[in-house]
Protein backbone atom coordinates (compact mmCIF):
# COMPACT_ATOMS: atom_id res chain seq x y z
CA UNK A 1 0.00 0.00 0.00
CA UNK A 2 1.43 3.62 -1.44
CA UNK A 3 1.79 6.22 1.34
CA UNK A 4 -1.19 7.97 -0.15
CA UNK A 5 -3.43 5.55 0.05
CA UNK A 6 -2.61 4.31 3.44
CA UNK A 7 -3.01 8.54 4.39
CA UNK A 8 -6.66 8.53 3.11
CA UNK A 9 -7.60 4.98 4.76
CA UNK A 10 -6.16 6.55 8.34
CA UNK A 11 -8.25 9.81 7.32
CA UNK A 12 -11.27 7.54 6.27
CA UNK A 13 -11.24 5.64 9.51
CA UNK A 14 -10.61 9.37 11.82
CA UNK A 15 -14.09 10.01 10.16
CA UNK A 16 -15.80 6.87 10.97
CA UNK A 17 -14.53 7.55 14.51
CA UNK A 18 -15.93 11.02 14.83
CA UNK A 19 -18.93 10.37 13.89
CA UNK A 20 -19.50 7.52 15.96
CA UNK A 21 -18.15 9.51 19.20
CA UNK A 22 -20.54 12.12 18.07
CA UNK A 23 -23.59 9.55 17.09
CA UNK A 24 -22.67 8.61 20.63
CA UNK A 25 -22.74 11.73 22.22
CA UNK A 26 -25.93 12.51 20.61
CA UNK A 27 -27.73 9.70 21.47
CA UNK A 28 -26.97 9.51 25.34
CA UNK A 29 -25.56 13.15 26.62
CA UNK A 30 -27.95 15.69 24.29
CA UNK A 31 -30.44 12.98 23.49
CA UNK A 32 -31.38 13.25 26.97
CA UNK A 33 -31.71 17.39 27.05
CA UNK A 34 -33.38 16.70 23.74
CA UNK A 35 -36.32 14.09 25.61
CA UNK A 36 -36.52 16.46 28.40
CA UNK A 37 -36.27 19.81 26.54
CA UNK A 38 -40.37 21.53 27.47
CA UNK A 39 -40.88 22.36 24.12
CA UNK A 40 -40.43 18.51 22.57
CA UNK A 41 -43.85 17.85 22.14
CA UNK A 42 -43.60 14.13 22.53
CA UNK A 43 -43.02 14.84 26.10
CA UNK A 44 -46.94 15.97 26.09
CA UNK A 45 -47.67 13.30 24.06
CA UNK A 46 -46.78 11.01 26.26
CA UNK A 47 -47.98 12.90 29.53
CA UNK A 48 -50.97 12.62 27.93
CA UNK A 49 -51.24 8.83 26.10
CA UNK A 50 -52.87 7.78 29.52
CA UNK A 51 -54.74 9.04 32.46
CA UNK A 52 -52.71 10.90 35.38
CA UNK A 53 -52.45 10.03 39.13
CA UNK A 54 -54.87 11.61 41.41
CA UNK A 55 -54.64 14.25 44.40
CA UNK A 56 -56.50 12.59 47.19
CA UNK A 57 -59.05 14.47 49.67
CA UNK A 58 -60.56 12.72 52.84
CA UNK A 59 -60.09 9.51 50.75
CA UNK A 60 -62.04 11.01 47.48
CA UNK A 61 -60.19 11.83 44.46
CA UNK A 62 -60.74 15.78 43.55
CA UNK A 63 -59.12 15.43 39.90
CA UNK A 64 -59.54 13.50 37.51
CA UNK A 65 -59.07 12.57 33.43
CA UNK A 66 -61.10 12.79 30.55
CA UNK A 67 -60.43 11.21 26.76
CA UNK A 68 -60.35 13.37 24.60
CA UNK A 69 -61.47 13.71 20.81
CA UNK A 70 -59.50 14.81 17.60
CA UNK A 71 -56.11 15.46 19.35
CA UNK A 72 -53.07 13.47 19.37
CA UNK A 73 -53.39 14.34 23.44
CA UNK A 74 -55.39 11.25 24.77
CA UNK A 75 -56.42 12.44 27.77
CA UNK A 76 -56.60 15.94 29.72
CA UNK A 77 -57.52 16.63 33.33
CA UNK A 78 -60.31 17.07 34.99
CA UNK A 79 -61.28 18.34 38.50
CA UNK A 80 -63.67 17.93 41.19
CA UNK A 81 -65.31 21.19 42.66
CA UNK A 82 -62.28 23.04 40.43
CA UNK A 83 -62.84 26.81 42.15
CA UNK A 84 -63.18 25.16 45.71
CA UNK A 85 -59.75 23.41 45.83
CA UNK A 86 -57.88 25.57 43.39
CA UNK A 87 -55.29 27.22 45.38
CA UNK A 88 -54.14 23.24 46.89
CA UNK A 89 -54.08 21.51 42.90
CA UNK A 90 -53.41 24.35 41.09
CA UNK A 91 -53.75 23.12 37.37
CA UNK A 92 -52.19 20.35 35.05
CA UNK A 93 -52.39 21.96 31.21
CA UNK A 94 -51.95 20.54 28.13
CA UNK A 95 -50.98 24.14 27.08
CA UNK A 96 -48.59 25.65 30.37
CA UNK A 97 -47.19 24.96 32.97
CA UNK A 98 -48.51 22.83 36.13
CA UNK A 99 -48.61 24.78 39.40
CA UNK A 100 -49.11 23.84 42.79
CA UNK A 101 -49.34 20.19 43.66
CA UNK A 102 -49.87 19.28 40.23
CA UNK A 103 -46.72 20.57 39.21
CA UNK A 104 -44.72 19.94 42.53
CA UNK A 105 -45.45 16.50 41.81
CA UNK A 106 -45.74 16.78 38.25
CA UNK A 107 -43.53 12.92 37.83
CA UNK A 108 -45.09 11.02 40.32
CA UNK A 109 -48.67 12.36 38.72
CA UNK A 110 -47.64 11.56 35.57
CA UNK A 111 -45.93 7.84 36.11
CA UNK A 112 -42.09 9.32 35.08
CA UNK A 113 -41.08 9.28 38.91
CA UNK A 114 -38.39 6.51 39.31
CA UNK A 115 -39.71 6.08 42.78
CA UNK A 116 -42.57 4.09 40.78
CA UNK A 117 -40.82 1.45 38.22
CA UNK A 118 -41.26 -1.85 38.47
CA UNK A 119 -38.06 -4.14 37.22
CA UNK A 120 -40.14 -5.00 34.37
CA UNK A 121 -40.89 -1.16 33.95
CA UNK A 122 -36.79 -0.51 33.85
CA UNK A 123 -36.35 -3.07 31.87
CA UNK A 124 -38.64 -2.37 29.09
CA UNK A 125 -38.38 1.18 29.35
CA UNK A 126 -42.25 1.50 29.90
CA UNK A 127 -43.38 4.06 31.84
CA UNK A 128 -44.91 3.17 35.44
CA UNK A 129 -48.22 3.18 36.40
CA UNK A 130 -48.53 7.00 37.94
CA UNK A 131 -48.96 7.62 41.63
CA UNK A 132 -51.00 9.53 44.23
CA UNK A 133 -50.75 12.77 46.10
CA UNK A 134 -52.76 12.40 49.74
CA UNK A 135 -54.01 15.69 51.13
CA UNK A 136 -54.09 16.65 54.41
CA UNK A 137 -56.69 18.78 53.67
CA UNK A 138 -60.54 18.25 55.53
CA UNK A 139 -63.42 18.52 52.66
CA UNK A 140 -65.75 20.70 55.39
CA UNK A 141 -63.21 23.25 56.52
CA UNK A 142 -61.95 23.95 53.00
CA UNK A 143 -65.68 24.39 51.80
CA UNK A 144 -66.61 26.50 55.63
CA UNK A 145 -63.53 29.10 54.61
CA UNK A 146 -64.85 29.18 50.79
CA UNK A 147 -68.13 29.85 51.50
CA UNK A 148 -67.24 32.22 54.58
CA UNK A 149 -65.23 34.60 51.92
CA UNK A 150 -67.84 34.33 49.43
CA UNK A 151 -67.38 36.90 47.09
CA UNK A 152 -64.56 39.08 49.17
CA UNK A 153 -61.00 39.17 47.78
CA UNK A 154 -59.16 37.30 50.24
CA UNK A 155 -57.92 33.78 51.62
CA UNK A 156 -57.98 31.98 54.71
CA UNK A 157 -55.50 29.09 56.44
CA UNK A 158 -56.55 26.01 58.75
CA UNK A 159 -53.70 24.33 60.16
CA UNK A 160 -54.06 21.54 63.08
CA UNK A 161 -51.48 22.77 65.63
CA UNK A 162 -50.80 19.27 67.33
CA UNK A 163 -49.91 18.05 63.84
CA UNK A 164 -49.22 20.76 61.75
CA UNK A 165 -51.44 19.57 59.19
CA UNK A 166 -52.94 21.91 57.16
CA UNK A 167 -56.63 21.71 56.70
CA UNK A 168 -57.92 24.93 54.21
CA UNK A 169 -56.39 26.56 52.06
CA UNK A 170 -58.79 29.16 50.42
CA UNK A 171 -57.66 31.98 47.64
CA UNK A 172 -60.86 34.18 46.46
CA UNK A 173 -61.99 35.14 44.02
CA UNK A 174 -60.87 31.47 42.58
CA UNK A 175 -61.34 30.13 39.39
CA UNK A 176 -61.76 26.80 37.53
CA UNK A 177 -58.42 25.06 36.76
CA UNK A 178 -60.56 22.64 34.22
CA UNK A 179 -61.02 26.02 31.91
CA UNK A 180 -57.19 25.42 31.36
CA UNK A 181 -56.61 21.85 30.95
CA UNK A 182 -57.55 21.65 27.47
CA UNK A 183 -54.32 22.86 24.34
CA UNK A 184 -57.50 24.15 22.43
CA UNK A 185 -59.17 26.49 24.61
CA UNK A 186 -57.00 27.21 27.80
CA UNK A 187 -55.42 29.96 25.68
CA UNK A 188 -58.62 32.28 25.78
CA UNK A 189 -59.16 31.15 29.27
CA UNK A 190 -55.59 31.76 30.08
CA UNK A 191 -56.13 35.65 28.84
CA UNK A 192 -59.10 36.25 30.38
CA UNK A 193 -57.71 35.23 33.79
CA UNK A 194 -54.39 37.10 33.41
CA UNK A 195 -56.73 40.70 32.64
CA UNK A 196 -58.75 39.87 35.15
CA UNK A 197 -57.85 42.71 37.73
CA UNK A 198 -58.87 40.58 40.70
CA UNK A 199 -55.84 38.35 39.83
CA UNK A 200 -57.90 34.97 40.32
CA UNK A 201 -54.85 33.12 39.91
CA UNK A 202 -52.79 34.29 42.89
CA UNK A 203 -52.90 32.34 45.50
CA UNK A 204 -52.97 35.24 48.45
CA UNK A 205 -53.47 31.69 51.00
CA UNK A 206 -49.72 31.09 50.56
CA UNK A 207 -48.06 33.84 48.08
CA UNK A 208 -49.41 36.75 48.21
CA UNK A 209 -48.08 38.57 51.77
CA UNK A 210 -49.52 41.88 53.15
CA UNK A 211 -49.26 44.53 55.85
CA UNK A 212 -50.72 42.35 59.12
CA UNK A 213 -51.30 44.82 60.55
CA UNK A 214 -52.27 44.41 64.59
CA UNK A 215 -52.13 40.62 64.27
CA UNK A 216 -48.10 41.41 64.43
CA UNK A 217 -48.86 42.34 68.31
CA UNK A 218 -48.94 38.68 69.19
CA UNK A 219 -45.19 37.90 67.88
CA UNK A 220 -44.19 41.92 69.68
CA UNK A 221 -45.95 40.28 72.93
CA UNK A 222 -44.19 36.86 72.69
CA UNK A 223 -40.61 39.04 72.26
CA UNK A 224 -41.40 40.79 75.08
CA UNK A 225 -42.43 37.96 77.50
CA UNK A 226 -39.07 36.00 76.15
CA UNK A 227 -37.15 38.47 77.00
CA UNK A 228 -37.88 39.22 80.34
CA UNK A 229 -39.40 42.88 79.68
CA UNK A 230 -42.28 42.34 81.03
CA UNK A 231 -43.02 39.22 83.19
CA UNK A 232 -46.33 38.37 82.58
CA UNK A 233 -49.46 39.69 80.27
CA UNK A 234 -51.12 41.42 83.20
CA UNK A 235 -47.77 43.61 84.34
CA UNK A 236 -48.12 47.34 83.74
CA UNK A 237 -46.09 48.37 80.67
CA UNK A 238 -43.96 51.33 80.11
CA UNK A 239 -46.57 53.23 77.15
CA UNK A 240 -47.48 56.44 77.19
CA UNK A 241 -50.50 57.47 75.15
CA UNK A 242 -50.22 58.17 72.45
CA UNK A 243 -47.21 57.44 71.91
CA UNK A 244 -44.48 59.91 70.16
CA UNK A 245 -42.01 58.34 67.71
CA UNK A 246 -38.70 58.82 67.94
CA UNK A 247 -36.80 61.36 66.19
CA UNK A 248 -40.43 62.97 65.20
CA UNK A 249 -42.80 65.03 65.51
CA UNK A 250 -45.28 62.46 65.10
CA UNK A 251 -47.39 60.38 67.34
CA UNK A 252 -48.62 57.03 67.75
CA UNK A 253 -52.16 57.12 68.40
CA UNK A 254 -55.10 54.46 69.09
CA UNK A 255 -58.16 53.63 67.44
CA UNK A 256 -59.70 54.03 70.11
CA UNK A 257 -59.23 57.41 71.78
CA UNK A 258 -61.47 56.08 75.38
CA UNK A 259 -59.40 52.98 75.37
CA UNK A 260 -57.45 52.11 78.67
CA UNK A 261 -54.73 52.09 76.96
CA UNK A 262 -51.79 54.21 78.95
CA UNK A 263 -49.40 51.70 80.15
CA UNK A 264 -51.94 49.04 79.78
CA UNK A 265 -50.76 45.89 80.36
CA UNK A 266 -50.18 43.25 77.29
CA UNK A 267 -53.60 41.56 77.97
CA UNK A 268 -55.48 44.61 77.90
CA UNK A 269 -53.31 46.00 74.89
CA UNK A 270 -54.31 43.13 73.13
CA UNK A 271 -58.08 43.24 74.35
CA UNK A 272 -58.37 46.77 72.80
CA UNK A 273 -55.51 47.14 70.37
CA UNK A 274 -53.65 49.50 71.86
CA UNK A 275 -50.93 51.01 69.35
CA UNK A 276 -48.90 52.97 71.56
CA UNK A 277 -48.01 49.88 73.25
CA UNK A 278 -46.88 47.75 71.29
CA UNK A 279 -44.89 50.33 69.21
CA UNK A 280 -43.22 51.38 72.60
CA UNK A 281 -42.46 47.88 73.02
CA UNK A 282 -40.63 47.23 69.78
CA UNK A 283 -38.63 50.22 70.76
CA UNK A 284 -37.65 49.22 73.78
CA UNK A 285 -36.92 45.54 73.01
CA UNK A 286 -34.61 46.79 69.63
CA UNK A 287 -35.42 45.61 66.46
CA UNK A 288 -33.14 42.65 66.89
CA UNK A 289 -34.71 40.82 69.40
CA UNK A 290 -38.30 41.74 67.63
CA UNK A 291 -37.03 40.47 64.42
CA UNK A 292 -35.19 36.80 65.92
CA UNK A 293 -38.71 36.31 67.22
CA UNK A 294 -40.11 36.95 64.47
CA UNK A 295 -37.98 34.50 62.22
CA UNK A 296 -38.36 31.76 64.69
CA UNK A 297 -42.32 32.13 64.06
CA UNK A 298 -41.03 31.66 60.37
CA UNK A 299 -40.57 35.85 58.99
CA UNK A 300 -37.74 35.99 56.58
CA UNK A 301 -37.61 32.36 55.42
CA UNK A 302 -37.59 32.31 51.83
CA UNK A 303 -37.43 28.45 51.86
CA UNK A 304 -41.30 27.46 53.43
CA UNK A 305 -42.66 24.70 51.39
CA UNK A 306 -45.72 23.09 52.56
CA UNK A 307 -44.97 21.83 50.06
CA UNK A 308 -45.96 24.52 47.87
CA UNK A 309 -43.23 27.24 48.38
CA UNK A 310 -44.85 30.37 50.25
CA UNK A 311 -44.15 33.43 49.48
CA UNK A 312 -41.24 35.25 52.16
CA UNK A 313 -43.15 36.93 55.05
CA UNK A 314 -40.26 40.03 55.96
CA UNK A 315 -39.52 41.43 59.08
CA UNK A 316 -37.08 44.39 58.09
CA UNK A 317 -33.76 45.81 58.84
CA UNK A 318 -31.58 48.35 58.82
CA UNK A 319 -34.69 50.66 60.61
CA UNK A 320 -34.83 53.67 62.71
CA UNK A 321 -36.63 53.68 66.19
CA UNK A 322 -39.70 55.39 64.29
CA UNK A 323 -39.63 52.66 61.87
CA UNK A 324 -39.09 50.13 64.46
CA UNK A 325 -42.09 51.30 66.59
CA UNK A 326 -44.33 51.12 63.62
CA UNK A 327 -43.66 47.48 62.73
CA UNK A 328 -44.75 46.67 66.08
CA UNK A 329 -48.36 47.05 64.82
CA UNK A 330 -47.40 44.96 61.95
CA UNK A 331 -46.78 48.30 59.57
CA UNK A 332 -43.51 50.09 58.15
CA UNK A 333 -42.09 47.08 55.87
CA UNK A 334 -43.48 44.11 57.75
CA UNK A 335 -45.99 42.03 55.64
CA UNK A 336 -47.42 38.03 56.28
CA UNK A 337 -49.00 35.53 54.34
CA UNK A 338 -52.40 34.21 56.13
CA UNK A 339 -49.96 31.05 56.18
CA UNK A 340 -47.75 32.82 58.11
CA UNK A 341 -50.39 34.38 60.64
CA UNK A 342 -51.70 30.67 60.76
CA UNK A 343 -48.57 29.44 62.26
CA UNK A 344 -48.02 32.33 64.83
CA UNK A 345 -51.66 31.17 66.32
CA UNK A 346 -50.77 27.20 65.99
CA UNK A 347 -47.64 27.94 68.01
CA UNK A 348 -48.93 30.11 71.14
CA UNK A 349 -51.89 27.06 71.14
CA UNK A 350 -49.68 23.85 71.08
CA UNK A 351 -47.70 25.03 74.32
CA UNK A 352 -45.16 27.28 72.33
CA UNK A 353 -44.40 24.35 69.83
CA UNK A 354 -44.03 24.90 65.98
CA UNK A 355 -45.04 21.66 64.22
CA UNK A 356 -44.03 22.29 60.21
CA UNK A 357 -47.17 22.54 58.58
CA UNK A 358 -47.91 20.68 55.51
CA UNK A 359 -51.01 20.12 53.21
CA UNK A 360 -49.64 16.62 52.09
CA UNK A 361 -49.96 13.69 53.90
CA UNK A 362 -49.04 10.99 51.62
CA UNK A 363 -47.40 9.98 48.05
CA UNK A 364 -48.29 6.56 47.42
CA UNK A 365 -47.71 4.45 43.84
CA UNK A 366 -50.71 2.98 41.95
CA UNK A 367 -51.04 -0.41 44.25
CA UNK A 368 -51.27 2.50 47.40
CA UNK A 369 -47.81 1.94 49.03
CA UNK A 370 -46.44 5.12 50.63
CA UNK A 371 -43.60 6.02 49.16
CA UNK A 372 -43.51 9.16 51.25
CA UNK A 373 -44.93 10.11 54.79
CA UNK A 374 -44.70 13.81 55.38
CA UNK A 375 -46.89 13.51 58.65
CA UNK A 376 -44.29 10.97 59.98
CA UNK A 377 -41.11 13.68 59.00
CA UNK A 378 -43.27 17.08 60.32
CA UNK A 379 -40.26 18.55 62.56
CA UNK A 380 -41.20 20.52 65.94
CA UNK A 381 -39.07 23.61 67.21
CA UNK A 382 -39.64 25.35 70.44
CA UNK A 383 -40.87 29.21 69.59
CA UNK A 384 -41.74 30.21 73.37
CA UNK A 385 -41.83 28.67 76.26
CA UNK A 386 -44.89 26.98 77.50
CA UNK A 387 -45.54 29.36 79.74
CA UNK A 388 -45.43 32.27 77.69
CA UNK A 389 -47.81 30.43 75.21
CA UNK A 390 -50.28 29.60 78.20
CA UNK A 391 -50.20 33.42 79.00
CA UNK A 392 -51.05 34.34 75.25
CA UNK A 393 -53.38 31.81 74.73
CA UNK A 394 -55.07 33.40 78.02
CA UNK A 395 -54.87 36.97 76.47
CA UNK A 396 -56.20 35.86 73.03
CA UNK A 397 -59.30 34.78 74.80
CA UNK A 398 -59.92 38.00 76.50
CA UNK A 399 -59.65 39.60 73.10
CA UNK A 400 -62.50 37.15 72.01
CA UNK A 401 -64.25 37.09 74.88
CA UNK A 402 -64.93 40.93 75.15
CA UNK A 403 -62.08 42.51 73.32
CA UNK A 404 -62.14 43.44 69.39
CA UNK A 405 -62.44 40.13 68.70
CA UNK A 406 -66.42 39.07 69.50
CA UNK A 407 -67.74 38.13 66.23
CA UNK A 408 -65.43 34.75 66.66
CA UNK A 409 -67.01 33.96 69.76
CA UNK A 410 -68.24 29.86 69.35
CA UNK A 411 -70.71 28.73 71.95
CA UNK A 412 -68.71 25.45 73.80
CA UNK A 413 -65.30 26.37 72.62
CA UNK A 414 -62.19 28.06 73.79
CA UNK A 415 -61.48 30.64 71.37
CA UNK A 416 -58.55 32.86 71.31
CA UNK A 417 -58.20 35.69 68.46
CA UNK A 418 -56.15 38.97 67.39
CA UNK A 419 -57.85 41.34 64.81
CA UNK A 420 -55.52 43.51 62.65
CA UNK A 421 -56.44 46.59 60.36
CA UNK A 422 -54.07 47.27 57.93
CA UNK A 423 -53.33 50.18 55.91
CA UNK A 424 -53.01 49.98 53.14
CA UNK A 425 -52.19 52.78 50.20
CA UNK A 426 -50.36 56.38 50.55
CA UNK A 427 -51.83 57.44 53.78
CA UNK A 428 -53.90 55.02 54.08
CA UNK A 429 -55.74 56.24 50.58
CA UNK A 430 -57.10 52.83 49.94
CA UNK A 431 -59.06 50.32 51.90
CA UNK A 432 -57.26 48.47 54.74
CA UNK A 433 -57.18 45.26 55.08
CA UNK A 434 -58.97 42.97 57.42
CA UNK A 435 -57.02 40.12 59.25
CA UNK A 436 -58.20 38.00 62.21
CA UNK A 437 -55.62 35.30 63.39
CA UNK A 438 -57.13 32.89 66.04
CA UNK A 439 -57.46 29.35 67.40
CA UNK A 440 -60.43 27.00 68.62
CA UNK A 441 -60.62 23.96 71.48
CA UNK A 442 -63.04 22.00 71.86
CA UNK A 443 -63.82 18.08 72.78
CA UNK A 444 -60.18 17.46 72.32
CA UNK A 445 -59.69 18.96 69.31
CA UNK A 446 -57.93 22.07 67.97
CA UNK A 447 -57.57 24.56 64.95
CA UNK A 448 -55.42 27.77 64.18
CA UNK A 449 -56.91 29.97 61.81
CA UNK A 450 -55.70 33.01 59.93
CA UNK A 451 -58.04 34.83 57.60
CA UNK A 452 -57.17 38.29 55.21
CA UNK A 453 -59.86 40.34 53.31
CA UNK A 454 -58.74 42.23 50.97
CA UNK A 455 -61.71 43.77 49.40
CA UNK A 456 -65.24 43.64 49.91
CA UNK A 457 -68.48 45.18 49.65
CA UNK A 458 -68.38 46.79 53.10
CA UNK A 459 -68.29 50.38 53.35
CA UNK A 460 -64.60 51.59 54.32
CA UNK A 461 -66.23 52.60 57.89
CA UNK A 462 -66.54 48.97 58.10
CA UNK A 463 -63.68 47.50 57.82
CA UNK A 464 -61.94 45.83 60.67
CA UNK A 465 -60.30 42.86 61.43
CA UNK A 466 -63.91 41.60 63.95
CA UNK A 467 -66.24 43.02 61.95
CA UNK A 468 -64.97 41.15 58.00
CA UNK A 469 -62.61 38.09 59.13
CA UNK A 470 -63.34 37.08 62.43
CA UNK A 471 -66.89 36.11 61.32
CA UNK A 472 -64.93 33.80 58.29
CA UNK A 473 -62.64 32.25 61.20
CA UNK A 474 -65.13 31.23 63.13
CA UNK A 475 -66.75 29.72 60.49
CA UNK A 476 -64.07 27.64 59.68
CA UNK A 477 -63.28 26.92 63.89
CA UNK A 478 -66.71 25.69 63.88
CA UNK A 479 -66.20 23.64 61.01
CA UNK A 480 -63.21 22.05 62.23
CA UNK A 481 -64.00 21.41 65.75
CA UNK A 482 -67.65 19.86 64.85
Amino acid sequence: MNKTIRRASVFALLLVFALLIRATWVQFYEGKALADDKDNRRNVIATYAAPLGNIIVAGEAITGSARTKGSDLAYKRTYQDGPLYAAVTGYASQAYAPTQLEGIYQELLNGTDSRLKTVLDTVTNKRADPGNVITTIDPDVQKAAYDALGDNKGAAVAIDPASGKILAVVSTPSYDPSSLTDANTAGAAWKKLNADSDKPLTNRALRQPLPPGSTFKLVVAAAALEDGLYSSVDEKTDSPDPYPLPGTTRKLTNENPSAPCENASIRVALQYSCNNVFGSMAVQLGQDKVRAMAEKFGFNDDEQDVPVRAYTSVYPSGMDEAQTALTGIGQFDVTATPLQMAMVSAAIANGGKLVSPHMVSQITNSGGDVLQDYDDEAGTKEIVSSSTAEQLQSAMQTVVEKGTGTNARIPGATVGGKTGTAQHGENNSKTPYAWFTSYGKADGKEVAVAVVVEQSDAARSEVSGNGLAAPVAKAVMKAALG
